[in-house]
């Protein structure tokens, strides 16, 4: 096979037939679910994919690139929330800052507490669980932030169709996501630190220097921007647009970490002012739909069929429930807005606990790291799946058609998932 027949083969089972599924059920299941779907359904029946040159060279370079423009502009989305203003005059709680910041933290840290120590405790010890390249302790808080992050792209799409009388609610929710999202990363970049021990640091050449200077450099001159250049033409922001991503995902390679760490931090430190002018929920949406996809399906594809046994389905099933409920739990327990009802509190745990194609990501860089075993890995892509197709469920259940935000305005269903 060629590489362009491997690639339209790549096109056709994971990006039209997914997009085909996903219209035929009238959206309401996130797109990026079909594609993972399929590639771990070929992967346990050990599908022949290998003879129409899938994964396909381009394939797997297109995917890889639209991964690094999602992550770049999921750091871009930090500065701008589809409809942020339109909670204002609707008597719905605003959370002050030391509130919504102690409120991301609980409904960041006890998953992550939570689950770490229950995945330590009962998951390691099983057969197969072992990572190959990090201590159990590690491989456990590797695993335990994969429960405990939020799908900030996800989460943007389901706020964006939400009903007038559901935003405050969604834009509450955006606010923490924000939040995880920046401590996904982060977390992401100490753990591949901690995994890599003393090495780390060890043997510095010139460029991991270069490479922090380039970072530092670019918060810089970020930060003047923000201050003396606040409008500038707008050719100047678009070609600045991909020197940020580039210099981010180098920088972060040559520290050792994952080129999307470096991309989604590229994205969140480019002047707020020149962000709100980009179309960046047109190019993020363009990116999942179309390009992504192969690289969602690809991460089905690699994973060990064998792996996904019905133990490890079981297993699968055990980290849905532990994500679910310590998320959901969490903001309930304490929640990011004072004022809010029992209700209202669990609608945004509702909307938190989905996992989306952040999880999807953070489980490929640490599985590609050794940090996760093949039935890791395995069994958070399924938590990533079922977590993502749970959230307009679950959300519904909470937030049924009846009065939902203080001032007493009518609510409507939760419309379509479109990312």
């Amino acid at each position: 096979m060629t590489n362009i027949t491997g690639l339209l083969a790549d096109a056709g089972i994971f990006v039209f037939l997914p997009w085909l599924l996903w219209r035929l059920m009238q959206r309401t299941i996130p797109v990026v679910v079909f594609p993972i779907l399929i590639g771990i359904l070929l992967a346990v029946v050990h599908a022949p994919v290998k003879d129409l040159g899938i994964p396909s060279l381009y394939g797997d370079e297109i995917g890889w690139v639209a991964v690094l423009v999602l992550a770049f502009t999921a750091g871009l989305e930090m500065w701008q929330h589809p409809g942020q203003n339109q909670s204002a005059g609707s008597g719905f709680p605003s959370p002050s800052l030391g509130r919504l910041l102690a409120g991301a933290v609980v409904a960041l840290g006890a998953p992550f507490f939570i689950g770490s120590l229950l995945v330590w405790w009962f998951f390691l010890p099983l057969h197969g669980w072992q990572a190959p390249n990090a201590t159990p302790l590690i491989a456990a808080a590797s695993i335990g932030l994969c429960i405990a992050v939020s799908a900030l792209p996800v989460l943007i799409g389901i706020v964006r169709e939400l009903e007038p009388a559901q935003q405050p609610i969604g834009q509450l929710a955006l606010k923490l996501a924000v939040i995880d999202d920046a401590a996904l990363w982060i977390g992401l970049a100490i753990l591949q630190f901690a995994a890599r021990g003393s090495a780390a640091l060890h043997g510095w050449s010139g460029l991991e220097f270069l490479a922090v200077a380039l970072l530092a450099g670019l918060a810089m001159a970020g930060n003047l921007a923000t201050r003396h250049v606040k409008n500038p033409p707008l050719w100047i922001i678009w070609a600045t647009v991909p020197v940020y991503l580039v210099a981010g995902s180098w920088a972060s390679m040559q520290l050792g970490l994952h080129e999307l760490i470096g991309a989604y931090f590229a994205g969140a430190i480019m002047p707020p002012a020149w962000v709100r002018r980009l179309p960046v929920e047109r190019v993020g949406t363009f990116s999942l739909i179309w390009l992504a996809p192969m690289f969602f399906g690809h991460s089905g594809l690699h994973i060990n069929g064998d792996a996904l046994t019905w133990p490890s389905v079981i297993a699968s099933l055990m980290l849905v429930v532990i994500s679910v409920i310590t998320k959901i739990a969490a903001v309930w327990v304490f929640p990011p807005a004072s004022g809010l009802s029992n209700r209202q509190a669990l609608s945004v745990g509702a909307l938190l606990q989905c996992k989306g194609l952040m999880e999807i990501v953070a489980a490929t860089i640490l599985h590609g790291h050794g940090m996760l075993s093949e039935f890791a890995f395995a069994s958070l892509m399924v938590l990533a799946v079922i977590s993502t197709v749970l959230t307009g469920p679950l959300f519904r259940l909470f937030t049924p058609g009846r009065r939902f935000t203080r001032d007493n305005l009518p609510s409507g269903d939760t419309a379509s998932i479109n990312e």
